[in-house]
């Protein structure tokens, strides 16, 4: 029952990920309707339902986007948990691409995920003085992007909502 469905807007914009429980009591109550359903029943004591994998809310719900926090977890999240200089999971930290000494700030595109022998090793340089080459270049995840980050294994049926 760790399986996320998709929410998407009066719209049909994809706005958030929800539990298969928080999806079930949303129809339940006809705030939204089932657009696609997964693999799978839920059942009571007696009555059988399909689980959901797609729901758009019956209104359309005005969601003032603020953009994804800027935070560790999201960062290792953007990075898929590795180094992005060799690739290792090992003793992950988060490393400045160009260093606060020399005025680098704090931001998605400054900010990378980096493992603590690479991080020493580039110290207070740049990775082209370090000789380090980054394997993806940072930049800011759109929510469409993080949203498929977030679910794990995604439906086939989410990429036309995603994309």
């Amino acid at each position: 029952m760790d399986q996320k469905v998709l929410v998407l807007n009066g719209d049909y914009t994809a706005i958030t990920l929800c539990s298969v429980q928080k999806a079930f009591v949303l129809l339940f109550l006809d705030k939204a309707e089932m657009i696609a359903k997964s693999d799978g029943t839920l059942r009571t004591i007696s009555q059988a339902y399909p689980k959901p994998s797609i729901i758009r809310l019956q209104r359309y719900v005005r969601v003032p986007y603020k953009g994804i926090a800027l935070s560790r977890h999201n960062l290792f999240k953007r990075d898929h948990f590795e180094c992005q200089y060799c690739g290792s999971t090992k003793t992950l930290t988060l490393d400045h691409v160009i260093p606060r000494s020399r005025g680098g700030d704090s931001s998605w595109t400054n900010l990378l995920t980096a493992c603590a022998r690479c991080n020493h090793a580039k110290g207070h340089r740049t990775p082209a003085e370090a000789g380090l080459t980054i394997r993806q270049q940072p930049k800011k995840p759109t929510l469409a992007g993080f949203l498929k980050l977030s679910a794990g294994t995604i439906d086939q049926t989410w990429h036309a909502y995603l994309s």
